[in-house]
C-alpha cells in the first residue's frame, strides 16, 4: 500500500512511495505527529540518481521488518535535497559537525521540535568494522529516547543552539585585512597550482570532481593577467576528462565524479548542473585555443542535453541515474537480483561485447583505442570507454561509435531524474545561449528560449520564483537564492545572443524580488527568503559544491546586470557580496572557484560591448576573452551610439567605435579568427 509520499511530485519521494516505511514529507503535521506520539523523528534526504540512496532503500526501507521498526518507534520523513536545498544544508552541517564528514544519504535523528541528536549517512543492514547496521542503529536511539529523553532533548537544543549562533557570522566570510585585489587573486591560483595533479589534471587525489568554477576563476584569470600557467591547468584538466571515462566516449556528456584519480571510473550519474557547467568552461577554454577537442566536446555535450535531458514541456530534467535496471537477470526471471539495479550497467563493455557489435577488426581496434581489456575497469571484468588518444582514421571512429551507441541503446537505461531545477536550468539556459551564438547553432538557442520561456510561464508565481516543476506543473517550494541567480544569469544570456529585452526584463524583476527578500544586513544575501519557513537557521551558504553558492551565482547575475544597464546599485550589491567572500577565496580558492571568476570580471570591469550596425563583426566581438564580458546588439548599451562599430565600455563609457578586426581583437583579446 502506498504511503504518503504517492501525491508528492519528486522523482526522488515517489521512488518511496511503496516502501513498508510510513514516510511523511517534510511538512508541519509530520512533527506535530512527533509531539502527539512522543517519538522522535528519523529524517532521511537523498537524491533520485544517488546510487547509495538505492542501496540503502533497497537493503532497509524496503525490508519489511526493518519498516515496521522504524514506524513503530519513529515518525519517518523523507527529503528530496534537490527540492529543499534549505532543509539539506542545516542538517548537513549538523552531520559534518557530529560526524567530520558528510553525504548522501543523510540520516538525522531529531526531536519532534526538529533539533538533531545524532547524524550519519549510509548505514548498511549489518554492521561492518567501523560501521554500526541500521538496525542497530535505530533500536539503541529509540532505547535511549525512552530512558534518557530528557537528555537527549537537552543535548539536541544544544546542538540547534550552537548551529544558529555559528550561522550568525559565516564561516569565511570577510576577515580583517582581506582585500579583494588582484594580489588576493594570484595568490587563489597559486595556492590552486599547488594543489594540482600535473599528469592526470584536477586538484587533489580521488575521488575527483569535475573543477567547473574554479575552471572558470582560472580562464577568466588568465585572460586579465596573462597567466599562462592559469590556462595550462584548465587545459590540461578538460583533456584528460574528456579522454577519460568520467565523459561519455559514445554519447557525450559527464558523469558526477570519478572515484579515481585518473578519471577513469566514474559514479556513473549525469547531472544537469555538471554537463551545463562543464559546456561554458569547454567553450569558454575553446575560445582561448581553438582546441578541436574542446569543440568536440562543446558540441556533444550541448547534444547531450538536448537528446537527453530536454522534456516534453521544454525544460531540462535534473539527471539521469547512475543504475539501470534490467528487465530480466542473467540467470533468469526468478534471480532474486532480477529487479534490482546495476551501477553503470548501460554504459560498460568487455572485449566480447565489442565483438558481439562489431566486425572481428573493428572489435579489436575498438579495444585497443577505448582501453577495453579482459581484466577491465570496471567490475566483472569489464571496461569504461576511455579515449586516450585520437585514431588517425576519424571517420572510423565515427562510425564504430555509432554502431557502439545503437547497440548500447537496447540495454536497459538508467532512469531519469525528470523534475526541472529553476537554478540548473538557469546554468543551461546560459551555456546554451551563449555556446549556440558562438558556434552558429541557432537551435541550442531556441531550446534555451523554451527553457526560459518554461521558467517565466511555470516557475514564476505571482512573481516569486518556484524551485521545482515537473509536467509543467510548479512544485510547492519556494525558490531560493542560487535559482534567483543562476536563473537571472542566463536570461542575461538569453538577452545578449537574441536582443529580446523582455529577458533582460524579467532578469530585473527577479534580481530585484531577491535584493529585497534575501537581503542579509552585512551587505550580503541569505539562501531563503525572509518570510520563507522558519528553520533551525536562515541557511547562507558561502562554499561552492557542485554549483556555485547562492552568494556568488547572485553577485554574478548582479554584475552581468549592471554591466547590461550601467546601473550602479546593482554593481555595489555585487561588489559587497563578492567582498563578504574574500576570506574564504584567500583561505581555500577551490571553495570560492565562482566567487573568484566573479572578482576576476569585476577587476577587469567587466567590459560592456555594444555592437552597432555592424552584424559582420558581432560574432568576433562574442569570441573575445575578456573576463565577465558582456555583448550586445540592442538595448540600453546601445542607446545614443549613431556610429557604425564595436563599442567597448566600462561603466557606460565607451572608446572610439572599432571599426576592423584587429581592433576588435585587440580590445577584446580575441584569440581566434572569426570563421573558427
Amino acid at each position: 500500500m502506498a504511503n504518503r509520499l504517492a501525491d508528492q511530485t519528486s522523482p526522488y519521494l515517489l521512488q518511496h512511495a511503496d516502501n513498508p516505511v510510513d514516510w511523511w514529507p517534510w511538512e508541519p503535521a509530520a512533527f506535530a505527529e512527533a509531539t502527539r506520539r512522543g517519538v522522535p523523528v528519523l529524517l532521511s534526504v537523498g537524491y533520485a540518481s544517488c546510487h547509495w540512496c538505492h542501496v540503502m532503500a533497497h537493503e532497509s526501507f524496503e525490508d519489511e521488518a526493518t519498516a515496521a521498526f522504524m514506524n513503530q518507534h519513529f515518525v519517518n520523513i523523507k527529503v528530496d535535497r534537490e527540492e529543499r536545498p534549505d532543509v539539506d544544508a542545516v542538517y548537513m552541517d549538523v552531520t559534518v559537525a557530529l560526524t567530520g564528514h558528510g553525504g548522501w544519504p543523510m540520516t538525522v535523528f531529531l526531536t519532534p521540535a526538529g533539533e538533531p541528536f545524532f547524524a550519519g549517512t549510509y548505514f548498511p543492514p549489518q554492521g561492518r568494522p567501523g560501521m554500526p547496521g541500521f538496525g542497530q542503529v535505530l533500536a539503541a536511539l529509540s532505547e535511549a529516547w525512552v530512558t534518557r529523553r530528557e537528555e537527549i532533548e537537552s543535548s539536541g537544543a544544544d546542538i540547534a543552539r550552537k548551529l544558529a549562533e555559528a550561522a550568525e557570522t559565516p564561516a569565511g566570510g570577510r576577515a580583517a585585512g582581506t582585500r579583494l585585489d588582484a594580489d588576493l587573486l594570484d595568490r587563489a591560483v597559486d595556492q590552486l597550482a599547488g594543489r594540482f595533479d600535473p599528469r592526470n589534471g584536477g586538484f587533489g587525489a580521488a575521488p575527483k570532481f569535475p573543477p567547473s568554477m574554479v575552471a572558470e576563476l582560472l580562464l577568466r584569470h588568465h585572460a586579465r593577467s596573462g597567466d599562462a600557467r592559469a590556462l595550462d591547468l584548465v587545459a590540461l584538466t578538460c583533456e584528460r576528462m574528456a579522454r577519460g571515462g568520467i565523459y561519455d566516449q559514445l554519447a557525450g556528456g559527464f558523469a558526477r565524479y570519478s572515484v579515481d584519480a585518473t578519471w577513469t571510473v566514474p559514479h556513473f550519474e549525469k547531472m544537469l548542473y555538471d554537463n551545463a557547467q562543464l559546456l561554458r568552461v569547454y567553450l569558454h577554454l575553446w575560445r582561448a585555443t581553438g582546441s578541436g577537442l574542446v569543440a568536440r566536446v562543446v558540441r556533444e555535450t550541448a547534444e547531450f542535453l538536448l537528446a537527453d535531458l530536454r522534456t516534453a514541456e521544454g525544460g531540462f530534467a535534473s539527471a539521469l541515474d547512475a543504475d539501470a535496471v534490467p528487465q530480466e537477470a542473467p540467470d533468469g526471471p526468478g534471480d532474486e537480483h532480477a529487479s534490482h539495479p546495476a551501477e553503470g550497467a548501460s554504459y560498460v563493455w568487455t572485449p566480447a561485447q565489442l565483438a558481439a557489435v562489431l566486425t572481428p577488426d573493428d572489435a579489436a581496434w575498438a579495444a585497443e583505442l577505448f582501453a577495453v581489456t579482459p581484466a577491465g575497469t570496471f567490475e566483472h571484468g569489464s571496461s569504461v570507454l576511455q579515449l586516450p588518444t585520437d585514431p588517425a582514421d576519424p571517420a572510423r571512429l565515427a562510425r564504430v561509435r555509432d554502431e557502439l551507441a545503437a547497440a548500447r541503446a537496447l540495454r536497459p537505461q538508467p532512469a531519469r531524474d525528470d523534475k526541472v531545477v529553476a537554478s540548473w536550468n538557469g546554468l543551461a539556459i546560459a551555456a546554451l545561449a551563449e555556446a549556440g551564438a558562438l558556434f552558429e547553432e541557432p537551435a541550442w538557442v531556441e531550446a534555451a528560449e523554451r527553457a526560459a520561456g518554461l521558467l517565466r510561464d511555470v516557475h514564476l508565481v505571482d512573481g516569486r520564483l518556484r524551485r521545482t516543476s515537473r509536467h509543467g506543473k510548479a512544485g510547492p517550494n519556494a525558490g531560493v537564492l542560487d535559482d534567483y541567480g543562476n536563473v537571472a544569469e542566463g536570461l542575461l544570456a538569453l538577452y545578449q545572443v537574441t536582443g529580446g529585452l523582455a529577458w533582460l526584463e524579467l532578469a530585473r524583476e527577479l534580481l530585484d524580488v531577491a535584493r529585497a527578500r534575501f537581503r542579509a544586513p552585512d551587505g550580503g544575501f541569505y539562501d531563503t527568503a525572509d518570510d520563507a519557513e522558519t528553520l533551525l537557521r536562515r541557511p547562507r551558504e558561502i562554499s561552492d559544491s557542485p554549483t556555485p553558492s547562492g552568494q556568488s551565482a547572485f553577485a554574478g547575475a548582479l554584475l552581468t546586470y549592471a554591466a547590461l544597464t550601467g546601473s550602479a546599485d546593482h554593481r555595489e550589491d555585487a561588489e559587497a557580496t563578492v567582498g563578504l567572500l574574500a576570506a574564504l577565496l584567500a583561505r581555500d580558492a577551490s571553495f570560492a572557484g565562482y566567487a573568484g571568476a566573479v572578482a576576476e570580471a569585476l577587476l577587469a570591469g567587466p567590459a560592456e560591448v555594444a555592437v552597432v550596425g555592424r552584424p559582420d563583426l558581432e560574432r568576433l566581438a562574442r569570441l573575445g576573452t575578456a573576463p565577465g564580458a558582456v555583448v550586445v546588439t540592442a538595448g540600453p548599451l546601445t542607446d545614443h551610439r549613431p556610429e557604425p562599430g564595436v563599442y567597448v565600455c566600462q561603466h557606460f563609457v565607451c572608446e572610439r567605435p572599432a571599426r576592423t578586426e584587429d581592433e576588435v581583437r585587440r580590445l577584446l583579446g580575441v584569440k581566434l579568427s572569426a570563421g573558427a
